[in-house]
């Protein structure tokens, strides 16, 4: 079982929105990353999927929907909408990724073409969830109208096991929100879990240092497209399971 190799390539969140000249939530050289995400799309992974934020307009994110509040500078307390006793603050964004609207879309540039699935997130109006998993609440108890035991479960954690996935890289935007998120629930999911470099970019660039830190003190490892992670996967013709 150690040996069993079965990759899957995450994509979180390449959207129009999240990309200069014209994002909404541009992040600083968004449109960097999708040169070196082009190329791992080429890489013989055995499950390729890409994550968007879907958001309705009344989303709790969105600083527009609090009076009063500023996008960046101000926060939100979350209510976890099954344990009224159980909170988060957050940070306000601008309004982005609107379903339906052309920044939700993937950019343009992405090899769409070679993916196999597309996750939809941040559907809810209620909680903000930068991890594809799911929302940042605990655990509930599973039960026969709720059998996943995580709120906002997008299925992608049973995807995964459902295809047999025991390695995880994950890139996309922004690298200290939702691919730091992702990575990290990947790496508490079970999976070995790289985060390649080269296919993100963060939003505050002076904390990513830090960030990195946060992220391989979760289990998950930040490595370059050059390395031997990447290696094992050019090296390879197919993906073993």
């Amino acid at each position: 079982m150690e040996n069993r190799f079965t990759p899957a390539l995450i994509i979180v969140d390449l959207q129009g929105d999240f990309c200069p000249p014209n994002g909404a939530l541009a992040v600083p050289d968004g449109r960097g990353v999708i040169g070196p995400i082009n190329e791992l799309l080429g890489l013989p992974f055995a499950l390729k999927v890409a994550t968007k934020d879907w958001h309705p307009r009344d989303h709790v994110s969105f600083a527009s929907n609090h009076p009063g509040k500023e996008p960046f500078v101000d926060s939100v307390t979350i209510v976890n909408p099954t344990d009224a006793t159980e909170s988060y603050s957050s940070r306000l964004w601008p309004v982005h990724c609107v379903q339906g609207t052309a920044g939700a879309e993937l950019v343009p540039e992405l090899d769409v073409g070679k993916l196999d699935e597309i996750i939809h997130k941040g559907t809810d109006p209620r909680f903000e969830m930068y991890s594809p998993f799911y929302a940042p609440f605990s655990p509930l108890r599973s039960t026969s109208t709720s059998p996943s035991p995580r709120v906002g479960d997008s299925g992608l954690a049973a995807l995964l096991r459902g295809r047999a996935v025991t390695h995880v890289y994950v890139v996309g935007l922004a690298g200290d929100y939702c691919v730091k998120s992702c990575a990290e629930d990947a790496a508490g999911e079970g999976f070995r879990t790289y985060l390649i470099e080269e296919g993100t970019r963060p939003v505050d660039a002076g904390s990513w240092p830090q960030c990195k830190k946060s992220i391989e003190g979760s289990g998950a490892k930040v490595v370059s497209i050059e390395g031997p992670e990447v290696l094992q996967l050019r090296s390879s013709t197919t993906a073993q399971s």
